[in-house]
């Protein structure tokens, strides 16, 4: 438990932050997994469905939920998974 103002202040705003950014990292993970179930039901929507993912993906690491490098990794396995479905 804080002792000082400042330091509860900083524990509020540090809860609101981490709920936040868990949402936006469920919300990436449920897009990647719908991606790569449709990808493995050789479902062609996937193709049009991709660009809100990677939308999604490149949000995250702009806020810093996922370091970028990690970002240009899904994005490339999820690229690279859907060009092999032609």
């Amino acid at each position: 438990m804080p002792n000082k103002k400042s330091a509860e202040k900083e524990l509020r705003k540090t809860v609101k932050r981490n709920a936040a950014n868990k949402k936006v990292a469920s919300k990436l993970k449920d897009l990647v997994k719908t991606s790569i179930k449709q990808i493995k039901a050789n479902d062609k929507k996937v193709k049009e469905d991709y660009t809100k993912t990677i939308k999604a993906i490149d949000k995250a690491a702009k806020k810093g939920i996922i370091k970028k490098n990690n970002a240009s990794r899904k994005k490339s396995r999820l690229m690279k998974k859907i060009n092999a479905l032609k």
